[in-house]
Formats: C-alpha cells, sequence, structure tokens
C-alpha cells in the first residue's frame, strides 16, 4: 500500500517546510517538499532532502538502554554497517538494553529521591532546539516538570538577545513576509546566511534582483550568500551596532529620514539624533573596518532606494552587545519609514504572530500548586557554572530532551566535568548516541518527525501547519509528549492533563484569544495541511486598524493569499505607548541606555588586554548541519568539511601556518586542534570554526572547549562570537 503524508520539518530554521513523505507498506521511501506551499515551494535544503538517512540510520536509539560502564566521553571507530552506511559502535560493555518499565521506574526512584533529599528544584530539564514543533518542543514536558516543582529553564542560549533588542523597538516579534522580499529593490542581509540557512527565502530575492534589486551582505565571514551578493561589506566582529548608529547619523544629518512617519510612528527621535551625532563615518570606521566612503554610499542608498528591507539573523546578537546592536539595527526602518511599503521593513523573526494558547499547553500553575511560588530559573548558557558550582540546592538531577549540551555549551571543559560527576543522575531522550549521552545514565530512544503528529509554527514565515504520522515509531522509540506522560503516570501525577490526547492538545493549542487564529483548527490544518494567519483587522499584536495590502497580481502570486500583511504601515507597534520606541523607557529602568549604546566588546582584538590572544575567532555555523544536528550522518557529512581553522593569509603567513597544516587554536579556557585553511573568507585578526560532535574529532574537543559562559547585554544569551584566541603550528607529543 502507498500514500503520501503532509508533514513539517521541525528543526530550528526559519522556514519550517512543508513536507510530503511517500509511505510503501509501512516504510518511508520518499521525501520532498511540498509544492503547495507558498513559502518553501516544493524544495528542501541538502540535509533534510536526505532525512531517509537519518530516520533509517543505523545508528539510530532504538531501545532503552543504562550504563553500565564509566561516565565519559568515548571516541569510537566507525564500522561498516549494512547497506553500505557507516556507523558509530557502541560497546556493549557501557550499555545495557533494558525495557520502558525499567527505564520508567528508575526514573521516578531516582527523581523521588532526589526530591525528598534535596529538593525538587535540585532537578533540571535541559531541552532546545531540537525540535521547534508545538507539542514536542514545550507542552507535556513542561507539564510534567512545573507539576514535579523541577528548576525552571531559562531557555536563552540561541535567540533571547536578538528578540529582547527587536522588542525593545517594536514590541513585538513579527516582520516582514518573505513573499515581500520579491518586491524589494535594495535588500541588506545583516548576518544572515539566506543561501546556507534561510535557504527558502533565496528565490524571493532572486526575483527581486531579476527586477533590478541590489543584495547588500554585511557580515564578518564570507558566507555563501555574501560570494553571491552584489556588495558584500566585511565588518569587524561585535561592531555592527556602530555600523548602525553610522548609517542613522548619515541619515539624520542629511534629512533623508521619513519625518512624517519618524513624527507621527515614533518615539524618541530627538534623543536618538543626540546619539547619532557622537557616530560619524569617521569614528564608525575605525570600529568597523569599513571605509568611510562605504559607510556613507550604504546609508544612502539604504534610504532613498525603495522599497527597502533587512533579513537580519541572530549572528548579529552572538557577540556581547548583541542585545544593543539588534536595538539599533531595527531603528533603521522606522527611521526611513520603509515598514509602509510592500517590500520594506526588516525580518528578524515572525515567530510574535502565531499566539497559541501557551499557558495551557505548558500549564505553569501546576509549578505554583507544588511549589506555592515559580520555581528558581537556570539560564541554559551557564550549565558548566550550575553543575560545578551551584548550591541552594545543586542540581542532582537533569533530564536532557531536543538538546546536545556537550556539544553545544560554551566553555566545553566545564560542561564535561558536570556531566561527568558520579552524584549526578543524567536521563537524555535522544535519536543518537550523542555526545551527551556520553555521561547519561539512561538513554530513551525519541522519534523522529515522521513517527509523530504535531503542530508547527514558524520564525521565517506566517503558515501554520499540520504534521502528520507518516510511519510507526522504529523499535521502541517515544515522542517526547507520549515519553513525559508516561513518566507523569509513574510518578503518581492524576492531574487530568496528563492524559490528554495529542489532539486534544492541538486543540488546546489553537483554542487561544490570538485574531489571527480565527477560523484555523486542527480540521483545516488536517484537511489543508499549512494555513496562512488570518491577516484581517488586526495586527499580530492586536491592535486594531491595520488593513492588509493587496497583492499584485502576478503570476508568482496568484497561488498566494490575496493580501499582503504590513503590521506597522499606520504604525500600531507592540510596545506600551504603540510607537517604535527610539528612546526605551523600560531600558533606563534597567540601568541600560535608553537610546542605544555601544559598548567595545571584552574579548576584541582592540582591547588591549587581549595582547596573548590577538585573534577573533567567529564559532560559527556549518553550512550543512544545524548546530549539533546532522553531523554525525555520512550522506550529510560529505558536503561540510570539518575539522577546519579558517585563517588570513597575512595572519597565517606570521604564524608560520601554511594551508593543511596542524594548528593548535588555544586560550585560557582550552585548546583544540584543528586543521588550518589559509582562504579569504575571513579579515585579518579574524579566524573561523564550525561546530562539530565533540566525540568524533580529536581529543573529543569541540570549538566550545573556547567559548565563554559571559551574557549579552540584553536577554543574557550566549556570547559565541565575542571569543579570542591565539593559534600556533602543532607540536605532536614526543
Amino acid at each position: 500500500m502507498k500514500k503520501v503524508v503532509h508533514a513539517a520539518c521541525p528543526h530550528d530554521c526559519p522556514d519550517a517546510c512543508g513536507v510530503l513523505i511517500t509511505v510503501e507498506d509501512g516504510r518511508a521511501t520518499k521525501i520532498q517538499g511540498d509544492p503547495a506551499h507558498p513559502v518553501t515551494r516544493g524544495f528542501l535544503c541538502a540535509k533534510v532532502a536526505k532525512y531517509l538517512d537519518r530516520v533509517y540510520s543505523p545508528d539510530r536509539v532504538l531501545y532503552p538502554m543504562r550504563r553500565v560502564g564509566a561516565k565519559g566521553a568515548e571516541p569510537q571507530p566507525r564500522s561498516v554497517a549494512p547497506h553500505g552506511q557507516t556507523r558509530t559502535s557502541v560497546p556493549t560493555q557501557t550499555w545495557q538494553r533494558i525495557s520502558w518499565d525499567e527505564a520508567l521506574d528508575e526514573i521516578a526512584e531516582n527523581f523521588k529521591k532526589i526530591t525528598v533529599e534535596f529538593g525538587s528544584e535540585a532537578i533540571l530539564p535541559y531541552s532546545y532546539g531540537g525540535t521547534l514543533a508545538a507539542l514536542n518542543s514545550a507542552s507535556m514536558d513542561r507539564r510534567f516538570f512545573h507539576r514535579l516543582g523541577a528548576s525552571q529553564l531559562a531557555r536563552n542560549i540561541c535567540s533571547n538577545a536578538g528578540e529582547e533588542g527587536l522588542k525593545s523597538v517594536i514590541g513585538t516579534q513579527v516582520g516582514t513576509e518573505p513573499e515581500q522580499f520579491a518586491h524589494s529593490r535594495y535588500i541588506i542581509a545583516w548576518a544572515s546566511n539566506i543561501h546556507g540557512n534561510n535557504v527558502h527565502l533565496w528565490p524571493f530575492i532572486e526575483e527581486a534582483r531579476r527586477k533590478g534589486a541590489k543584495l547588500v551582505v554585511i557580515d564578518p565571514y564570507r558566507t555563501r550568500t555574501a560570494a553571491c551578493a552584489d556588495w558584500y561589506l566585511p565588518i569587524n566582529p561585535g561592531t555592527d551596532a556602530v555600523l548602525a548608529l553610522g548609517m542613522m547619523h548619515v541619515i539624520i544629518e542629511e534629512n533623508l529620514y521619513d519625518a512624517d512617519y519618524v513624527s507621527h510612528h515614533t518615539l524618541g527621535f530627538e534623543e536618538l539624533r543626540k546619539k547619532a551625532a557622537e557616530y560619524p563615518p569617521e569614528r564608525v570606521s575605525k570600529w568597523t573596518g569599513i571605509s568611510i566612503p562605504d559607510i556613507v554610499k550604504l546609508a544612502r542608498e539604504y534610504a532613498t532606494i525603495r522599497p527597502s528591507v533587512i533579513r537580519v539573523n541572530y549572528g548579529v546578537q552572538r557577540s556581547e552587545g548583541g542585545g544593543m546592536a539588534t536595538r539599533a539595527i531595527t531603528m533603521l526602518p522606522c527611521i526611513t519609514g520603509s515598514w509602509k511599503e510592500v517590500g520594506g521593513g526588516l525580518q528578524l523573526s515572525t515567530s510574535g504572530a502565531f499566539g497559541l494558547n501557551q499557558d495551557e499547553l505548558k500549564r505553569p500553575d501546576l509549578m505554583i500548586d507544588t511549589l506555592g511560588r515559580p520555581a528558581r530559573k537556570i539560564n541554559m548558557v551557564e550549565l558548566g557554572k550550575v553543575l560545578n558550582t551551584l548550591t541552594g540546592p545543586p542540581v542532582k538531577g537533569l533530564f536532557v530532551y531536543g538538546s546536545n549540551p556537550a556539544a553545544v555549551c560554551p566553555n566545553h571543559n566545564e560542561v564535561v566535568r558536570g556531566l561527568s560527576r558520579p552524584d549526578l543522575f543524567t536521563v537524555v531522550h535522544e535519536q543518537f548516541f550523542t555526545d551527551t549521552t556520553d555521561y547519561a545514565d539512561i538513554v530513551l530512544p525519541a522519534t523522529t518527525f515522521f513517527e509523530h503528529k504535531d503542530l508547527q509554527t514558524s520564525y521565517g514565515h506566517y503558515y501554520l501547519q499540520m504534521s502528520d504520522q507518516a510511519i510507526e515509531p522504529l523499535g521502541e522509540c517515544r515522542s517526547n509528549v507520549e515519553t513525559f506522560r508516561a513518566l507523569a503516570q509513574r510518578m503518581g501525577f492524576e492531574d487530568a492533563c496528563f492524559r490528554e490526547s495529542v489532539d486534544e492538545m492541538m486543540d488546546i493549542a489553537l483554542s487561544s484569544r490570538n485574531p489571527l487564529l480565527d477560523g484555523i483548527d486542527r480540521a483545516r490544518l488536517e484537511k489543508e495541511g499549512h494555513v496562512r494567519l488570518n491577516f484581517g483587522s488586526k495586527n499580530s499584536n492586536g491592535a486594531t486598524g491595520v488593513s492588509p495590502v493587496p497583492r499584485e497580481a502576478s503570476p508568482e502570486s496568484q497561488s498566494m493569499d490575496s493580501e499582503f500583511f504590513m503590521p506597522f504601515a499606520p504604525g500600531n507597534f507592540g510596545t506600551a505607548s504603540g510607537k517604535a520606541e527610539l528612546y526605551s523607557e523600560a531600558l533606563r529602568l534597567q540601568g541600560l541606555d535608553p537610546v542605544v549604546e555601544f559598548t567595545p566588546p571584552t574579548e576584541s582584538r582592540h582591547n588591549p588586554a587581549a595582547k596573548n590572544f590577538p585573534l577573533e575567532m567567529l564559532a560559527r555555523k556549518a553550512d550543512n548541519f544545524l548546530n549539533s544536528t546532522f553531523s554525525n550522518l555520512p550522506s550529510v557529512e560529505k558536503m561540510e568539511e570539518v575539522g577546519l581553522l579558517e585563517i588570513n593569509s597575512a595572519d597565517a603567513e606570521a604564524r608560520q601556518v601554511k594551508d593543511g597544516d596542524k594548528v593548535r587554536v588555544f586560550n585560557r579556557r582550552g585548546e583544540i586542534t584543528l586543521t588550518a585553511r589559509v582562504d579569504g573568507k575571513v579579515q585579518r585578526g579574524v579566524v573561523s570554526a564550525s561546530l562539530y560532535w565533540a566525540k568524533l574529532s580529536p581529543n573529543s574537543k569541540n570549538i566550545n572547549v573556547l567559548t565563554s559562559e559571559k551574557l549579552t547585554d540584553l536577554g543574557n544569551s550566549a556570547t559565541f562570537y565575542s571569543v579570542l584566541v591565539e593559534v600556533e603550528l602543532f607540536q605532536a607529543a614526543s
């Protein structure tokens, strides 16, 4: 029997692709993009196109496992598996297969024991980004840990700084529709590798370029997107706020701003004028490394070639001043008034528009019932510090799902030291034996999105999707929802919410006061697969009076809905004032600059204290992996060169390093051995390396041995791009 099932890719990507899965006799035989999806348009990224290799990998965890060997990294030789694939063998002396009943009993017993001895807050959930689907990322799991009274996790590692910077100006997480980029004439990709990790925006940009639009890329690394740009501007890491201020200096000085839009729809323009006056192009050039004429040209072109749009991504906010940098960039379309134009504005995230009924999905009230107060909150960025030094109470139980902290967390050596504690009871719910499972006591087998049903939002477009289950779970794999439902039963939690079915939880999620969900229910999603949010008389922040603008009747737009969504064309920002807040009283009350502030990163080569480590390292994302996801699959590995340190020829020559040499990259936190790639993708003074699993790397270490737990100025996010190192030729031990 053959059937085609509609699903949606839940991985941490703005595109949230519509997917069609062909199933024959119970086995998935083909994956393809859904051609009916108006944004993702029937094609998949290279890694998801190979998703059958992930689902049917011989390396899948298929059964619950109990540790019988010592905790610790186990770099293992690869052996040939059936069908010509390679696999990482799992030594039988380390793991013992057990039943789900045994695993659940052991987890419940340990959690109860920890709660009695140390209190329930000695247990910490740890999850983020492995799936972004509504139910399996944040529903039954949150109910379980709220009911348990466990510590809460501040999931700040990725996007929080940028989101706080964005919301400090416009009040919400919405932005320009991807479809509108086709109507832009000036497109800035600011720290946004669209071609590498937002690929479904690319056809809209190419459509605009065919009609004469210009693509400008601002990035310290020459990405795939930069290589395709009409104009590439390399910028020194961590100086994005300065460039935005310099652009505003020129725009305001030369009266290129939209005085009418500014007067009616912004707050604090005079304060911004004074701040921008402090950043003439001469000063900005010294910080950014961009020439004075180029700064002036960029500002003039952006303000006068209309419509202009900015696609800013989260790379901006991974420096110490990342929140303020995002805030400064977000001000640009507010002073030029480009929000008024089809194809204008800015996009960082569209996630704020979906507005599912999160309180009923997550049930934070259960935590109050258990503890009588909110549980303490622990920042996931600081896991190394938390596991090694936290008191009152110390973390004694850790449950990891949808994340691989032993690979992705900063300050890797401290994270591993904490995970190695013999008194730390660790459970990992996973699809593969990852860096983190090397330190687990219990490993539970997790489903892929082929094997369960879910609801999918997006942070790069405005389509809500149903992701149907295509195949039965392999082995004894269970979804996050079913795992935490079973564990709640083992813990004796009798609340009715733990008995709700997946369909009932979807109905709850959709029973929201958000007007954009009006007319969208489970039955419609099951029938249509994807549904555009209901943009009518209200915008995403609930303000009335926003009328979507009719789309042009072009062949490209005929398959789309009939209106564009322009959230801030008439103002109506989601801030307390209803205006774009160029001056923020909320920031002032936090002791921060209420306009915008640039503070040079502590870990910057321009800091005199940096003389021992004079190179700024970008701990960047690989083009063909997704953080640590996909990097263990041989078919995907072939698309990505791993273990490289990209270095400018001048810096390489100064260190007598040649292309292909083994080099030691080090700072006070740790060291790693990589292979030098001497090329032109980084400027002088900057080096770059991408994330990879530690267990598949030399000495079981990855680039996070070099990163720190220092937090951003807003949002308390990770500062992966504020890292100083030194590089030298590798000397093998004699």
